[in-house]
């Protein structure tokens, strides 16, 4: 079997504060450990469940908070960012068993996680459909279109509600809480034990009722926090300004999607 995982740090329990992301902030050493631990729970879960392969892109911010050392030798890392439009999922294809989330976190524009924001920080929100757009579903649909499941995904509970409301088949483990500007976690060892085990029963299920359906159509609309930026913005091919601050997409094509996020958010 072999399995690939996205990770993130923003949906790690104890993540709080900005400061526990940045690589030359002093509290960051200890919380992109427990990225790394999270991601070391998953491996094994997904070992017992008989995955002999697993990649891994470390998704955060320079890709370069994992320690390789502490992972099982049966896997790949991904670091650093080659510039591909799949981003978050870099080098994720047709085969691939399943796709795995850890760490990952509620959308731009929602209010349960202090740290919610969906690709990039120095924008409002993104919506598609008119729903606003998780960096988990903005992979998931790559996945789908590759038509890889996604089987598990950990991070703060209100990513595990959107996850439950698209496919309750995947299995979650919120291991946090975002309530205003503070979170309440699990006790790290145990999300470490409900990572590993939540891994192992997803993989053990029939993994392609986790298959997400593709809408028909995509209406992209993304608001930035400046009106100067969106006008710019809104000279990307079929792109057009529709408030001061928002630019919006339509399309058929969920490669422009991906296509376009990568190019109006840069």
């Amino acid at each position: 079997m072999r399995i690939f995982i996205s990770a993130d740090i923003e949906g790690v329990t104890g993540v709080t504060h900005w400061d526990e992301t940045e690589k030359l902030k002093e509290d960051y050493k200890a919380f992109a450990h427990q990225m790394t631990l999270e991601v070391k729970a998953a491996c094994e879960g997904a070992i017992s469940a008989g995955a002999d392969e697993i990649w891994i892109k470390d998704a955060h911010e320079t890709g370069r908070n994992i320690d390789h050392n502490l992972l099982p030798k049966n896997t790949k890392l991904i670091r650093g960012w080659s510039g591909h439009i799949y981003s978050m999922v870099q080098e994720l294809d047709e085969t691939f068993d399943a796709l795995l989330f850890i760490g990952y976190h509620s959308a731009g524009g929602t209010n349960t996680n202090p740290l919610s924001h969906s690709m990039h920080t120095g924008i409002d929100y993104i919506k598609l459909n008119g729903e606003y757009l998780s960096e988990f579903l903005l992979h998931s649909y790559i996945a789908s279109y590759l038509h890889v499941p996604v089987v598990f995904l950990s991070g703060d509970l209100g990513i595990c509600d959107e996850v439950k409301k698209i496919n309750e088949n995947i299995v979650t483990i919120p291991v946090k809480e975002g309530i205003g500007n503070s979170t309440i976690n699990i006790h790290p060892q145990l999300a470490l034990e409900l990572i590993k085990n939540g891994v192992k029963d997803s993989l053990k299920k029939n993994l392609y009722l986790c298959n997400l359906e593709m809408p028909e159509k995509f209406e992209l609309e993304i608001k930035y926090n400046q009106h100067d930026i969106a006008f710019r913005k809104s000279f990307y091919p079929n792109a057009e300004q529709i408030q001061p601050k928002i630019v919006r997409l339509k399309t058929k094509d969920y490669m422009e999607v991906i296509r376009a996020i990568e190019f109006l958010l840069q």
